[in-house]
């Protein structure tokens, strides 16, 4: 044990309660120790015994590590292993009601006894969150929403497999990428996957209660708001699902419903159009309490949609003073609105070995006329452009000769792939976008820019209105 997060040795103390602000959530052992020493609760000689006895106990780990080969490991090794060790105590002495309690429990108890129920309860955690994950994987929502599915999917069940409750007990071991509406980073390892799964049982349960055809509308829509692949996007869906059915109650709809429409939203825009804070805070109070009584909500689900619900009061109070409710309550694409369709089947794409042979035959053509022709001619799936493009084989200005080439549907197309950052930005077009970005990763990106720049306001218009038109669903290039 490192001997330097203790105020060891000190015989001078300071008499008084603890202060549970100086508890450490991820060093709760440690910092009791301290406060025990500053408090007189503890005296050094009893801070050295606790020490001593953890450093035992690390030393039998390190045999267990060893599997009883050595009893020295790499430092890094060995602190990973202690911060395991003190990860087990921490989870047995946290759950003392008063600090007080656990600084007398580390004086008088064995240290081995601390540790042996620490593991014990580590175990117990894991088994809560197995059994959690189960509930959350057999309900799990039907959205195409990537960081969603690959979570449940793939990264919980790698966490609940390699969890090493002795040896990696303090261990985050999950690729997480799905955001949750509330999380809490402090926690670490078991403790912190039992409250992730916790949450997004409840947001499960919550968003299951709308229809699922609605659901998947309102994704839709929020990534047509947003300009944005809604598959792709670190995004909460509970934010999302919570935000509408709020909204939806306060545009005069049923507590079921999360569809709101041109007429709901211009009701909505009245009511938050001059609302201070104070005031949006008590309207969503009311619309909670409907949600409550016509939903199957229980008490733990409704403490945590009030807190969470804090959140949307403010980016609501924000948008309405910035005129752009639309970001937070989303409205419905009007049924006489028709997208361009697009197809983008992967089964169209030619195969690699074909894809070989013509960029071998681009390399032997000598201008750059006939290479546009022979790319025009030969090249019919969105994918092998995109596959030409990235295998840079054109050089100089050959790429501007076969951008020329393009209408105005394949220039949106790429378009739409090379400025798909900058489209996130709701009022940015495709003429204002040009006029002030630069640089690229990728010289055809950069030669394209280039080529719209060179093409005139008016045709520039005209591919972003086809962008506009344009839905990232129908374009999947994941």
């Amino acid at each position: 044990m490192d001997a330097g997060n203790l105020s060891e040795g000190r015989e001078l103390t300071v008499r008084g309660g603890i202060r549970k602000s100086r508890l450490q959530r991820n060093a709760y052992t440690l910092s009791l120790l301290n406060e025990g020493l500053r408090t007189g609760r503890l005296n050094g000689e009893e801070a050295k015994r606790i020490q001593y006895a953890f450093m035992r106990i690390l030393q039998e780990l390190i045999l267990k590590y060893t599997r009883g080969e050595s009893t020295t490991v790499a430092t890094e090794t060995a602190e990973s292993l202690l911060t395991s060790v003190l990860y087990a105590a921490d989870a047995y002495l946290s759950d003392f009601e008063e600090p007080e309690a656990a600084i007398e429990m580390l004086k008088t108890a064995d240290t081995r006894l601390i540790y042996d129920r620490g593991v014990e309860k580590v175990g117990q955690t894991l088994e809560t969150a197995k059994r959690l994950y189960k509930e959350i994987a057999a309900r799990k929502l039907e959205v195409p929403v990537d960081a969603y599915n690959m979570t449940i999917d793939e990264s919980l069940p790698v966490f609940l497999r390699k969890y090493g409750i002795l040896f990696d007990a303090h261990n985050t071991m999950a690729s997480i990428d799905y955001p949750l509406a509330i999380d809490d980073m402090r926690l670490q390892g078991v403790f912190y996957i039992k409250q992730y799964l916790e949450r997004l049982k409840l947001e499960t349960e919550f968003c299951a209660m709308f229809d699922r055809r609605e659901l998947l509308e309102l994704l839709s829509n929020y990534g047509r708001v947003c300009r944005s692949d809604y598959r792709i996007e670190l995004f909460n869906i509970f934010e999302l699902v919570l935000g509408n059915a709020i909204f939806s109650v306060l545009a005069g709809g049923r507590a079921g419903e999360i569809r709101i429409s041109e007429n709901q939203f211009e009701r909505l825009e009245r009511q938050f159009g001059n609302a201070a804070e104070s005031q949006i805070r008590a309207v969503f109070t009311g619309a909670m309490a409907r949600l409550r009584e016509q939903l199957p909500i229980h008490a733990q689900l409704q403490a945590y949609m009030e807190v969470c619900s804090e959140g949307l009061v403010q980016r609501t109070a924000n948008a309405a003073k910035h005129g752009s409710l639309r970001t937070v309550a989303i409205t419905w694409r009007a049924t006489e609105a028709k997208p361009i369709v697009l197809s983008f089947d992967a089964k169209d794409r030619m195969s690699d070995v074909r894809l070989r042979k013509l960029l071998h035959e681009l390399t032997r053509v000598e201008t750059k006329e006939e290479k546009v022709g022979l790319i025009m001619s030969s090249f019919h799936s969105f994918y092998d452009y995109l596959d030409l493009l990235e295998a840079d084989c054109l050089y100089g200005d050959e790429y501007d000769a076969l951008f020329r080439a393009f209408g105005d549907m394949e220039l949106a197309l790429l378009a739409k792939i090379v400025f798909y950052e900058q489209l996130r930005d709701e009022s940015a077009d495709l003429p204002s976008i040009l006029s002030r970005e630069n640089g690229h990763p990728m010289e055809w990106q950069m030669r394209f820019s280039g080529c719209l720049r060179e093409m005139g306001r008016e045709r520039q218009q005209a591919v972003g209105r086809l962008m506009d038109e344009m839905d990232f669903e129908q374009m999947d290039f994941r």
